[in-house]
């Protein structure tokens, strides 16, 4: 049988559609299918363009977040199923509330007041990644420490860009495992602190894939630098969060969902 063709449709960035649709699609563990993501289709013209693409790629599926009607029509002699995630939950929504939904191409994405935060929290990732800027560590919502390749960039870079957060990451050196006490710049926001670790195993896998070899990819030296970090961060009282079988998204949201409970 060919492969299945799934197309994320959007009339903006497309964000929405790939999130939900292989988030609904990962259900189906059996299932084999070719992505495609089709941002921007944003007129009738481009819908029955699209459309005309959909038949010629059958077998095919349709997620769409299209939102203006006009738009919609003409995808609809595409010969393919189309799932609207909007309209799965616009109508039920209308019905409970009492109004209609105003459509509106894109309105999630636009550029409000939480946008221009989280471009601010990402440059403010950006310039206190790694240790950088150490007297900026007051401005932090969060400070991820680990030992060095832990994921702290890049879920500090989701929790910026996702969560509007400004989140600072340390990296625990062999000078500071050696100390047995976290940094004095440290010490001083330890209520901001965050904890991620992960498995000997699949730190020296990560640290190989950099510096195979190494004495700092070795799973020997890798096992001592998170020995030494679990037990600094459990006497400062740091709140830790094990990565080794978490996504990004994952982490974040944990950070996130405790912070919100704190």
């Amino acid at each position: 049988m060919q492969k299945l063709t799934v197309f994320f449709v959007s009339d903006h960035t497309g964000v929405t559609a790939e999130a939900v649709g292989h988030s609904l699609l990962s259900q189906f563990r059996e299932l084999e299918y070719h992505a495609l993501t089709v941002p921007f289709i944003d007129t009738p013209s481009k819908a029955v363009a699209l459309a005309e693409r959909v038949r010629a790629a059958m077998p095919a599926v349709v997620i769409s977040t299209l939102t203006d009607e006009n738009i919609r029509a003409g995808l609809r002699n595409c010969e393919a199923p189309v799932f609207d995630i909007f309209d799965a939950f616009s109508a039920p929504l209308a019905t409970l509330l009492g109004m209609a939904p105003t459509a509106s191409s894109g309105q999630i994405h636009g550029m409000s007041n939480s946008y221009h935060a989280r471009i601010d929290a990402v440059n403010f990732a950006l310039a206190v990644d790694d240790g950088l800027n150490p007297e900026r560590l007051g401005e932090a919502d969060l400070i991820l420490v680990g030992v060095s390749r832990a994921g702290k960039t890049p879920v500090s870079l989701y929790l910026a860009l996702q969560y509007g957060k400004k989140a600072a990451n340390y990296p625990l050196t062999p000078d500071d495992l050696v100390a047995h006490t976290l940094p004095p710049v440290l010490l001083k926001h330890r209520e901001k602190l965050r904890g991620l670790t992960l498995s000997a195993e699949r730190l020296s896998q990560i640290r190989n894939e950099r510096l195979p070899g190494s004495r700092y990819a070795s799973l020997e030296n890798c096992r001592s630098e998170i020995q030494a970090a679990e037990a600094m961060m459990a006497a400062s009282g740091i709140p830790v969060i094990d990565t080794t079988r978490r996504s990004v998204e994952e982490i974040a949201a944990l950070i996130v969902h405790e912070e919100a409970r704190g």
